[in-house]
C-alpha cells in the first residue's frame, strides 16, 4: 500500500543535511509541505528550494532548537503561514567523544541542551498546536545509544534515553488528543558526517563484524520508517522506540 502524506504539513529539525534532510524529501515525496529547521539557515534554504521544484510548500527557518524563546518564535511563524503542524519529526543533535572525567560542565549542558531540551522544547510549541488540532505525529530521532552504552560517550548515551522515556511520556499524555509519539533509534549510518570514520579498515571492521546484517544503514532506512509512523497506516503505534541498527541491539 503507497503511503500517502497529502495535506500534511511536517516539521523537521537538522534538516538541512544527513537524516533529517533525507526524511524531509520522503515526506515531501509522499505529498507531505515541509517545514525546515536548522542553526545553518544556508543548508535549509537549499532544502526548501529542492522540495519547492518537487511541487510541494517548503519554508526555511533557523533556529537554535536549545533556547526556548527561539522555538517558540519559529514555530509561531511557521503555524501563521501554514495554518497547522501535523508531523514533527526532531532530529537535530550534537555528540562530543572524550572520557566522562575530562568533560568540562559546558561539554555536558551543551549535549543535553541540545539533545534532551531541544526535543522538549519543540515538543511542547509543537505539541500545544496538535492539542488544538487534536491529531499528531511526533517522532523523535534517539539512537542506540540511549539503550546501550559505548565508551567516551556520556552525555550522548543519557540525553538519547532521556529522549526515549520523554517519548514514552509525551504519548501516555497526549494519546486522548489523537498524538501518537515514537522515537526511532539509528545505529551506524552512513552520512556526511561517518563517511571519513567508516572508510577507516579497522573501524569499519569493527563495526561490521557486530552488525548482523554486514552493512551500515542508509538514509533511506529511516527516512522510510519515518513516513510510516508519520501516516495514517501508524495510527495503533504509540510510545515505542524503534532500533535502525542491522541487527546491532540483539547481541
Amino acid at each position: 500500500m503507497e503511503i500517502s502524506l497529502a495535506k500534511r504539513v511536517a516539521l523537521v529539525t537538522g534538516s538541512g543535511r544527513g537524516l533529517g534532510k533525507a526524511m524531509a524529501i520522503a515526506f515531501a515525496q509522499s505529498g507531505a509541505d515541509l517545514i525546515l529547521i536548522d542553526l545553518d539557515l544556508a543548508s535549509v534554504e537549499k532544502a526548501s528550494k529542492e522540495i519547492s521544484a518537487m511541487g510541494r510548500k517548503a519554508a526555511a527557518f533557523r533556529a537554535d532548537i536549545s533556547r526556548k524563546e527561539e522555538v517558540d518564535e519559529v514555530v509561531k511563524q511557521a503555524i501563521e503561514r501554514f495554518g497547522r503542524v501535523d508531523i514533527l519529526v526532531n532530529n537535530a543533535g550534537i555528540i562530543f567523544r572524550k572520557p566522562m572525567l575530562e568533560y568540562a560542565e559546558n561539554d555536558w549542558d551543551q549535549v543535553i541542551n541540545v539533545n534532551l531540551k531541544g526535543t522538549f522544547n519543540f515538543c511542547y510549541a509543537v505539541g500545544k498546536q496538535m492539542i488544538t488540532q487534536h491529531y499528531g505525529r511526533i517522532i523523535n530521532i534517539a539512537s542506540i545509544m540511549g539503550d546501550v552504552a559505548l565508551p567516551l560517550r556520556a552525555s550522548y548515551c543519557a540525553s538519547k534515553g532521556g529522549v526515549i522515556m520523554l517519548t514514552k511520556e509525551i504519548a501516555t499524555e497526549w494519546a486522548k488528543y489523537g498524538i501518537t509519539a515514537n522515537s526511532i533509534s539509528p545505529g551506524w549510518m552512513m552520512t556526511e558526517l561517518t563517511e571519513k570514520l567508516f572508510a577507516q579498515e579497522e573501524v569499519r571492521k569493527f563495526f561490521l563484524e557486530r552488525i548482523p546484517l554486514n552493512r551500515f544503514g542508509t538514509r533511506d532506512d529511516v527516512a522510510n520508517l519515518a513516513v510510516f509512523l508519520a501516516s495514517d497506516q501508524s495510527a495503533y503505534i504509540t510510545g515505542q522506540n524503534i532500533f535502525v541498527d542491522g541487527g546491532w541491539t540483539t547481541q
